[in-house]
């Protein structure tokens, strides 16, 4: 189980900046304040807005009042990781937001940028803002924790001899990508591109498209991030992970031509544009990669894969258990004033 230590606020949460707030006594405005600095009201409304943009119908009643304590929470954490990393040393530079910026818009284009921008309803600096506040928390925890935990090969060797039947495979393992174009719009499409087909006629042409730019050279992740429609895949370069041969024979009556493209392709090969179909209803295309294959048997700890895999979920489990304690001790650390949780609580009668 994965333990949540880095708290956004939404897609994009803004860190703020604000003065003039020490007044010893909360107001209307005043919702909370961390070490004496004022979390505002209009704050947290602004993120309620942008959580809900987009919905058929924003929550109300507890349902809102439940969604506004949290995004106060959030924006107290931020605050106290932000006044950590000032005592730290720690605070992202103008150069490292600039440079985490330039970064980030690379795929796109300035026209692309803006109007991914003004559909959160940000502006640059509002998107600045929040690029400082993360790279920000990243350098406390870096410095605070991360570099702090170390993987010996004894942990290794003893998480394999408890888990030893984990590393037997009992049939082949194919590890799979794929870039997925749908014949209808998918409002849950996240690709970089923001790009959709329309329809059938569109998403065949989008998919000849995409078979070009591979055949040109282009990567196969960078294009799927780019325009695949798998709003499961398309943000890690359409990487399903790895799938027992088993697991295939189940395409046998539903995508037969998918199954059989899987069960052709050599490590490092991609398939052609393969139908995804419903009976007669074409569903959309899908271009498959088989990234790696995966033979039956037991896998020994002299393997540099297990040792990696190993040393890979060990440092995450320790990483996500230190930041988690290390969240509570600054939260303990700080003083904080709570006035919204106060009102919810003298509301109830």
């Amino acid at each position: 189980m994965l333990i949540r230590v880095v708290v956004p606020v939404g897609a994009l949460l803004l860190l703020a900046t604000l003065s003039g707030c020490n007044r010893k006594k909360s107001s209307g405005d005043v919702v909370a304040r961390v070490n004496g600095k004022a979390i505002l009201r209009s704050e947290v409304d602004k993120y309620f807005n942008n959580q809900t943009a987009g919905t058929p119908q924003k929550p109300s009643g507890e349902a809102a009042t439940s969604l506004r304590l949290n995004i106060l929470r959030e924006l107290i954490d931020n605050e106290i990781m932000t006044q950590r990393a000032e005592k730290l040393g720690l605070l992202a530079t103008d150069a490292e937001v600039d440079n985490k910026l330039t970064e980030i818009k690379a795929p796109y284009t300035a026209e692309e940028f803006d109007r991914r921008l003004k559909d959160k309803s940000l502006t640059v600096e509002d998107f600045k803002l929040d690029l400082r506040r993360n790279l920000t928390v990243q350098k406390v925890l870096n410095k605070e924790v991360t570099s702090k935990i170390s993987i010996s090969d004894a942990d290794i060797s003893a998480y394999y001899n408890e888990r030893k039947a984990e590393f037997n495979l009992i049939e082949p393992q194919y590890h799979l990508a794929q870039i997925l174009i749908t014949a209808q719009p998918n409002a849950q499409v996240g690709n970089l591109k923001n790009s959709k087909a329309q329809n059938e006629g569109d998403a065949r042409a989008k998919a000849q498209m995409i078979m070009n730019r591979l055949e040109s050279g282009e990567e196969f992740a960078s294009v799927a991030m780019n325009y695949s429609e798998d709003a499961q895949t398309a943000n890690n370069g359409g990487d399903m992970g790895f799938a027992p041969e088993s697991s295939l024979k189940t395409m046998s009556t539903q995508e037969p031509a998918t199954r059989d493209a899987i069960l052709r392709l050599k490590p490092g090969e991609t398939s052609g544009i393969l139908p995804v179909s419903a009976g007669r209803q074409v569903l959309g295309y899908r271009i498959v990669k088989l990234l790696g294959k995966e033979p039956a048997g037991q896998r020994d700890l002299s393997d540099p894969r297990v040792q990696q895999t190993i040393r890979e979920q060990l440092r995450d489990r320790r990483e996500q258990l230190l930041k988690a304690a290390y969240y509570e001790t600054v939260r303990d650390e700080a003083r904080v004033e709570n006035y919204l949780a106060q009102e919810v609580l003298k509301s109830v009668k």
